[in-house]
């Protein structure tokens, strides 16, 4: 049997996949002055949708933050998202099932505790257990012992997973019910990130001022305003702060970022809105940003309520995506911003393949018109798509509202919600009803193609958004998973996203480009495989 001595093994194969898109960022400072090491730089988010628990934030309001706070037993690298060791010394396996985590010695928590094998298993332990009703729990159904902590009906029968085993206060065993050949990548997600005593005691408060182990702490949260972080002394990894920190600011209009952003208000923007794609080169000069990230936009439908459930609906589903010009939306609206995509993944990650084309994806009138009218229609002949007003998002949304109105008659209207976490508690809370479709995207929490079809699309898995379930890609998943190497599993998932084509829960949209900047008052801005900005690398200059 090929298997992973170490989590460095199956990183040399997702280098090569990222070679072609590797993301530096533009380097060039725009400004003069000596950097500050304690100096603070603004950034641009959205209010996280929950508490600062681990465990329980799934969107990028709050995953930048917990990004930010926490360190888990490995990272991602910024330029080609390959896997390296943070608090874990080794990860050691000889079946991809069974797996010995050895942590590095020193690390602590902004407290002064210790960071040992308990803090990790304890805090997965807690995050598993059906109880804390954390959002994340499915990261952990690979660990044997999980449906005895978190059953499909009932109350637990455990409160530990049989399979996370602590050895000594730098080592734990973990022992999966299968095995998964990429496992080690999912533990550089924040929600298997290690917890202190202090979260036990009242994890409620600690979701608001949390104690992390990363390279920022939380200084404050004003609610619907911003979170200010700030550099910590004791962090042990190799990415430390150039800077004193970063006060991620909530904004609700994307033009009211950017205005900021040329007013050196805001230091770095991410996302600059549709309305200024055409002139933002121009505005910011060499301080633009343009390269791929590895997220994807989609609508999605709500599965779970019984007018768009079965198959006899998903000729309905599919014969939309067709009735979406996306080439047209792409080149005009987004101002050639955003590629079309191929499929439900993005460059960059292991499994994308370039030169796919699906028909399904395709803008066909008449096929449309067809597999709408074969299906039964779309119930009512109306649909809406909610989205949060504060993310830029409205006029792709109308645009592609009039793609389908125009070519199949179905009446659709855009529903906008003020802001992220609105849209996110109505859609995580399933309570959307037939007609009501969603805008929904989805950035690599890991550069292999599991991160995008198992994280998504498994049944009860944590970001499965449409409560879409198939017994049919469980299956073909559960297969992949037990893959002897990535390189193989990826293969194999390639087969079960051949059922999401035929049941098309969802549908894909364009892959983003990273289009942002930043201001005078900060230099070495650079933006990582999905996106983010790398925050621990910016400097703030002196003014």
């Amino acid at each position: 049997m090929r298997g992973a001595k170490s989590a460095k093994w199956a990183a040399c194969a997702i280098v090569v996949a990222m070679a072609a898109t590797a993301c530096g960022g533009n380097k060039s400072d725009g400004a003069s002055g000596d950097p500050d090491a304690k100096g603070i730089f603004t950034y641009q988010s959205t209010e996280p949708q929950n508490p600062l628990q681990p465990a329980n934030g799934n969107e990028v309001g709050g995953g930048r933050i917990l990004k930010s706070i926490f360190r888990g037993l490995t990272q991602f690298a910024p330029k080609d998202g390959s896997l390296k060791m943070a608090v874990a010394d080794k990860i050691e396996t000889t079946d991809s099932q069974h797996f010995t985590v050895t942590l590095k010695p020193g690390w602590t928590f902004q407290n002064g505790e210790p960071v040992t094998a308990s803090s990790f298993v304890d805090a997965w332990n807690w995050g598993a257990n059906t109880k804390n009703a954390q959002l994340n729990s499915s990261w952990f159904a690979d660990i044997k012992g999980y449906d005895d902590v978190h059953p499909e009906k009932g109350d637990p029968t455990a409160d530990k997973m049989s399979g996370l085993v602590v050895k000594d206060d730098k080592t734990f065993t973990v022992e999966l019910k299968q095995p998964v050949s990429y496992w080690q990548y999912k533990t550089g997600y924040p929600a298997l990130s290690p917890l202190p005593k202090a979260f036990f005691k009242d994890p409620k408060a600690f979701g608001q001022k949390p104690i992390g182990n990363g390279p920022y702490q939380v200084e404050k949260w004003d609610h619907n305003s911003q979170i200010s972080l700030r550099s910590w002394d004791g962090y042990k990894g190799d990415d430390k702060p150039k800077n004193g920190g970063v006060d991620f600011k909530f904004y609700l209009k994307g033009e009211a970022a950017y205005a900021d952003l040329q007013s050196n208000n805001l230091d770095v923007l991410d996302m600059v809105p549709p309305s200024s794609l055409t002139k933002y080169k121009q505005d910011l000069g060499d301080r633009a940003v343009d390269q791929p990230m590895a997220t994807i936009q989609m609508i999605g439908f709500a599965m779970y309520n019984k007018d768009w459930d079965g198959v006899d609906k998903a000729k309905v589903r599919q014969g939309l995506s067709m009735a979406i010009d996306r080439d047209t939306i792409t080149k005009t609206v987004l101002q050639g911003s955003r590629k079309p995509a191929n499929s439900f993944l993005t460059p960059g990650i292991l499994g994308y393949d370039p030169n796919a084309k699906n028909d399904l994806l395709q803008y066909n009138p008449d096929k449309a018109k067809q597999f709408i009218k074969d299906g039964g229609g779309v119930p009512g002949n109306k649909i809406t798509i909610l989205y949060n007003s504060d993310g830029n998002h409205k006029p792709w949304v109308d645009a592609v509202c009039n793609s389908i109105t125009k070519t199949v008659g179905v009446a659709c209207e855009g529903n906008p919600k003020p802001d992220f976490k609105t849209s996110r508690d109505l859609i995580t809370s399933k309570k959307l009803g037939a007609g009501d479709m969603f805008r929904t995207g989805w950035q690599a929490d890991y550069p292999h193609i599991a991160s995008f079809l198992a994280d998504v699309y498994r049944t009860g898995a944590a970001s499965n958004d449409s409560g879409y379930s198939s017994k049919e890609f469980d299956d073909l998943a559960n297969e992949a998973d037990k893959a002897k190497s990535p390189e193989e599993s990826a293969k194999l998932y390639q087969k079960a996203e051949e059922v999401l084509f035929k049941d098309m829960p969802q549908i894909p949209l364009w892959n983003y480009e990273e289009n942002g900047g930043y201001s005078t008052h900060v230099k070495d801005v650079t933006y990582d495989w999905i996106g983010d900005p790398v925050w621990t690398d910016v400097q703030v200059l002196k003014k």
